[in-house]
């Protein structure tokens, strides 16, 4: 009698076990849930590539200036000449934004993009 019945429970818990992992597995398997796992892969893969990205600009950037330095020390350079007043505020402008255009003598109008045509 014992035997029977701790046979029939093993035998309950694992259809129960097994009912329940086959649909864990088949939830994950529906189209839904594997969009979400590859939208998530696919920008856990971005996030990678922009921080490799990042680094390798880094990298060169630092190398750069390092190969400056040595460029400099050897043909003697020691001070930067400045530009002129004008021409150093024409290279701190910010070429993109949509106020800027580089020679505005030839508009005779104001630049403004939400005009009507």
């Amino acid at each position: 009698m014992f035997r029977r019945t701790f046979w029939f429970t093993t035998g309950v818990a694992a259809g129960v076990w097994a009912t329940t992992k086959v649909n864990r597995k088949l939830r994950q398997l529906t189209p839904e849930s594997l969009a979400a796992a590859a939208a998530n892969k696919a920008v856990e893969a971005g996030h990678r590539l922009k921080d490799r990205a990042v680094g390798f600009a880094l990298d060169v950037r630092a190398n750069m200036a390092q190969r400056e330095a040595e460029l400099e020390e050897a043909l003697g350079i020691h001070d930067r000449p400045q530009l002129p007043v004008a021409r150093r505020q024409a290279a701190l402008e910010n070429r993109n934004s949509p106020e800027y255009v580089a020679d505005r003598t030839y508009l005779p109008y104001p630049y403004n993009r939400n005009e009507d045509h």
